[in-house]
């Protein structure tokens, strides 16, 4: 069973900066896809950003789109959400997330990842 932590959250001021982490127990061969999705109360998750972990796709949100960058640290399996110029409306629980492989899906959708983090809380307020 793959295993992901992800951390990094916290409360911060509008334009202010966080780093996330997701750690993952995965060999390379486990996983294609891995992403970030947020969630606030009363809502569904909503997709964030993503990667294929060879590198060879990357996507975001129209809504964090030259402010959040999506990365990865190949040797130690760790995947970065860097989130700048924050704004209130971000304000969520942030999930790592992990898809192992396969030929079909959107990697859009919460249906298309199969192993998730607990969530770290991320607060922008003034």
């Amino acid at each position: 069973q793959v295993q992901l932590v992800d951390s990094g959250g916290g409360l911060v001021q509008p334009g202010a900066s966080l780093r996330l982490s997701c750690a993952t127990s995965a060999r390379t061969f486990m996983i294609c896809f891995m992403g970030w999705f947020r969630q606030t109360p009363g809502n569904e998750r909503e997709f964030v950003a993503t990667f294929n972990w060879g590198g060879s796709t990357t996507a975001y949100a129209s809504s964090v789109k030259g402010r959040f960058t999506i990365s990865r640290e190949i040797t130690q399996n760790i995947m970065y959400l860097q989130m700048n110029s924050l704004k209130p409306e971000d304000t969520a629980v942030y999930f790592c997330a992990a898809q192992r492989p396969r030929s079909s899906g959107s990697y859009y959708s919460e249906s298309f990842y199969d192993y998730w983090g607990q969530g770290t809380q991320v607060t922008i307020s003034s």
